[in-house]
């Protein structure tokens, strides 16, 4: 028992469900802001009271509701929040659309950047990914999918996780099947 303690353990634990909490929180507050560019009432902004009633199903704050809609309304100074597209190639070849909503672009960019390489991935221009894929209903739905093999399944799926984990990333799309 020497060195031990049920504090260290409770803390520890604490620890990682706040941060898991607070990255929940992080999505809801961004999807909430850029909503509330089309305006901050939302009774007449349906996507503002989307994201507010999905913010309020992880049990967000009151006042970081709040803060997120002065946020998007341009009341808060400073902050400017964008929708951004990254895509990219995965293991195998696969195409994938990264959807994220960032207030600092240069800096999430680089974020993901560093993601891909870490697995082996390439970011790709504008419009290089984009050309295998279809809008539809909000939603990229791929032309033709790609087969591959298991060994890149599973390195395609690490990479996902990862990527799918930044604060900033609201929505990943691949043609994988």
């Amino acid at each position: 028992m020497s060195g031990h303690s049920k504090w260290s353990k409770i803390k520890r634990q604490k620890g990682v469900t706040d941060a898991k909490r607070s990255q929940v929180f992080s999505k809801a507050a961004k999807m909430i802001t850029l909503a509330a560019r089309k305006g901050e009432s939302p009774d007449m902004n349906p996507d503002l009271r989307s994201a507010i009633e999905k913010a309020k199903e992880v049990n967000m704050p009151a006042d970081n509701i709040e803060r997120a809609i002065k946020k998007g309304a341009g009341k808060l100074e400073g902050v400017q929040m964008e929708n951004v597209r990254y895509e990219a190639y995965g293991p195998g070849g696969v195409a994938i659309i990264i959807e994220a909503i960032t207030d600092n672009n240069n800096r999430t960019v680089a974020e993901i950047k560093h993601l891909l390489s870490k697995h082996n991935a390439k970011f790709a221009a504008t419009g290089s990914v984009t050309w295998a894929f279809e809008k539809k209903d909000g939603k990229w739905e791929a032309k033709h999918k790609v087969e591959i093999s298991e060994q890149d399944a599973e390195k395609l799926d690490k990479l996902l996780e990862e990527i799918d984990d930044h604060d900033d990333v609201q929505d990943l799309f691949t043609n994988s099947s």
